[in-house]
């Protein structure tokens, strides 16, 4: 699906390059019985499946986790879903953005006069496949113990609302429903976007000493006496005064000035960076957030890499667990994944003739 949506360099889908890394693609149709014989070999030879159907598809194809270990006891099947695997929205569709709005995240994202807003990527989609992982690797450990397989699942719903994090144990201990504060911190003042002389900065001086330091380095040692501001509760109560107060004198300097002021300090602040100052800037160089890796249609493509390193090597390095594949084109490890399974050629160009399956070929 997504490799038809834009924008695109050439003919690839940008928004399939990022998130299809490290992976090989094949093509089979296994709306056939044939398709569903060949995929069923397939996965009968992986340690893991993974899975992001509604409930139940996947038993009405004949590849649900009692048939598949019925076969294979140690098969581990990884699902993602929607809304969960039971319950009476289990069979509804969903995307991120739904799911967002059903999970109460966007009731706290955005500003208190507008709209619940959605967050800028799709983190339902991203943080259900992390804590799958995190699932998968546990069945993997217990399996070493137990030669047992085993079914682990999560949803969209169940990613989103676990990320609720302390808006919701506040509503469940208390019965506040937390608002939408925009930029700021619901519970911490000063914390959030200041305005400088040339762009916003975060700034986030969480604790009493900091506050003080704050009030000092901007010379504005009145505000430690000023009644509104003397504790957080009154700096929370009163944000809008205290963050006209600051902003005056913050607009006097630039916001990287500002930044290595605070940073010098002991204070959190930094600079609310576009896309190219973020992959222009040292400490992403520095650390690896961009690799280069060489793609058979676009040549060198820059992209995204794992965000994780080796922490035992030399610092002149961050090692990054680099991919070591370009994103698949359609089908185009269909033959040679298919022959590792243990086809042999004649099988091969039968389910091609018969177009259970598709490799995919470079045109002249």
């Amino acid at each position: 699906m997504s490799r038809g949506w834009g924008p695109f360099d050439g003919e690839i889908s940008t928004y399939y390059l990022s998130c299809n890394r490290n992976k090989r693609g094949i093509c089979v149709d296994f709306r056939k019985q044939e398709g569903l014989d060949v995929l069923r070999a397939l996965i009968l030879q992986a340690d893991v499946v993974l899975e992001n159907f509604r409930p139940g598809t996947m038993e009405q194809m004949g590849l649900g986790f009692a048939e598949l270990g019925a076969q294979k006891p140690s098969i581990i099947m990884g699902s993602i879903t929607a809304y969960g695997m039971r319950g009476p929205l289990s069979s509804w569709p969903g995307f991120d953005q739904i799911a967002q709005g059903y999970s109460g995240l966007m009731s706290l994202t955005g500003f208190p006069e507008g709209d619940p807003t959605r967050t800028g990527t799709a983190i339902g989609d991203l943080s259900s496949g992390m804590w799958l992982s995190t699932a998968i690797t546990g069945a993997l450990f217990e399996r070493a113990n137990t030669g047992k397989g085993k079914h682990v699942t999560t949803s969209l719903l169940d990613s989103l609302v676990a990320m609720l994090s302390v808006h919701g144990q506040r509503y469940l201990s208390l019965g506040d429903v937390p608002k939408r504060t925009g930029n700021a911190h619901a519970v911490i003042a000063p914390y959030g976007v200041f305005q400088t002389a040339d762009g916003p900065l975060n700034l986030a001086p969480i604790t009493n000493e900091m506050w003080i330091r704050l009030c000092n380095l901007l010379g504005r040692e009145d505000l430690l006496a000023d009644a509104r501001f003397t504790t957080n509760d009154a700096r929370v109560s009163n944000r809008d005064a205290l963050k006209a107060e600051l902003e005056s004198v913050l607009r006097t300097k630039g916001k990287q000035e500002w930044t290595a002021q605070c940073v010098a300090a002991g204070l959190p602040a930094g600079p609310i960076n576009s896309l190219p100052e973020v992959f222009a800037d040292p400490q992403v160089i520095e650390c690896d957030l961009v690799e280069t890796i060489a793609h058979p249609i676009l040549g060198a493509v820059r992209q995204i890499p794992t965000p994780l390193a080796h922490a035992d090597v030399a610092v002149t390095s961050n090692a990054a667990i680099a991919a070591s594949r370009h994103p698949p084109l359609l089908g185009e490890h269909t033959f040679e994944v298919l022959r590792e399974a243990g086809f042999d050629s004649s099988r091969i160009e039968q389910l091609l003739s018969t177009k259970v399956i598709f490799q995919f070929e470079r045109k002249a």
